[in-house]
């Protein structure tokens, strides 16, 4: 170990990095009616959908389980040992099963075959073994076979396990669409910490909509000083009906400052985005976050029907949990 370097061990750390990352996108042209078919069965599933595996299978099979209950889809995982001394049970009509097995061999697999073959339970089959006990008795099956792994003794599960991970992911993902399940479905099931936050905070519950100052269409920069400094920098300009007109920021007025020195007795006409970047009250906040960050703005004007209802600030959007 002594003559081993810093470099070395990066290097390795690429190496591995690298094989997974193969493994992966070795999966992408294998795709094809099998992938279509196991999407479909999983979205019309009655029941649940039943995962099981061993030993790191198993703990793929119960991530996967995680990730297709959180998108809408009922899923619950099944230790494949204990399956075979009670756990049974908890498979019922209508179900789905989805096993995950590099090598879909060994005396569980077997047993749980037999028993949802006795079920009619339709199986969907994660191997990495075409020619295995598993994928002969699958409906379908998901070929997620690697060359080697990227353990250096081609033993311990690395790449095998991330490849049946990245299926499993893509199985989730296209049944989320099948589903129509959208943002707000992932909102209601995650209503606890950051992530729930993310997902119910809205422009409406940030947004100032009372005693924010504006300005209408010909007043002067000279105006615009005060309502910049109480609105931290941006105020809207509006029209008679308060259809929103444009925005001046402390940006325009430093830019005016530089090249003209009467800029006080200038018309915010002259000096505004005549089209400025706006938000909606009832969308998500962190879309509003997204969209000024992507534009470098720090404030929205909340428009509805094309006139001002209110401001939005970035701050006070990430103060509030929006992203």
């Amino acid at each position: 170990m002594t003559s081993v370097t810093e470099n070395d061990l990066v290097e390795e750390g690429r190496r591995v990095l690298n094989a997974e990352a193969a493994a992966v996108g070795a999966l992408a042209p294998r795709l094809g009616a099998p992938f279509a078919r196991a999407c479909r069965m999983v979205a019309d599933a009655p029941g649940r959908v039943v995962l099981s595996g061993i030993g790191k299978s198993g703990h793929i099979a119960r991530k996967i389980a995680g990730t297709l209950t959180s998108t809408g889809t009922p899923a619950t995982f099944m230790h494949a040992v204990e399956a075979l001394h009670g756990d049974l049970g908890i498979v019922g009509g209508g179900d789905v099963a989805i096993l995950v097995s590099r090598s879909g061999r060994g005396s569980e697999i077997g047993g749980l075959l037999g028993y949802l073959g006795r079920m009619s339970t339709p199986i969907i089959a994660l191997t990495g073994d075409r020619d295995s006990d598993l994928a002969r008795n699958a409906d379908v099956v998901l070929d997620c076979s690697v060359d080697t792994e990227a353990c250096p003794l081609d033993l311990t599960p690395t790449s095998s396990t991330t490849a049946a991970l990245a299926m499993g992911d893509a199985l989730a993902m296209v049944v989320l669409q099948l589903k129509g399940f959208q943002a707000s479905d992932f909102a209601a099931l995650h209503p606890g910490g950051s992530l729930g936050l993310k997902l119910t905070v809205r422009v409406a519950d940030v947004m100032i909509s009372e005693g924010y100052p504006w300005l209408p269409r010909g007043a002067t920069m000279r105006e615009a000083i005060v309502p910049l400094a109480e609105l931290r920098g941006t105020v809207p300009i509006v029209e008679d009906d308060r259809r929103i007109a444009g925005i001046v920021t402390t940006g325009d007025l430093t830019r005016l400052m530089e090249r003209d020195e009467a800029f006080l007795d200038r018309r915010v006409d002259d000096v505004m985005t005549t089209s400025p970047k706006t938000a909606v009250a009832e969308e998500l906040g962190a879309l509003a976050v997204q969209r000024m960050e992507e534009h470098g703005i720090m404030a929205l004007p909340v428009v509805e029907d094309g006139r001002l209802v209110g401001i939005v600030h970035l701050h006070d959007l990430l103060r509030s949990g929006a992203v």
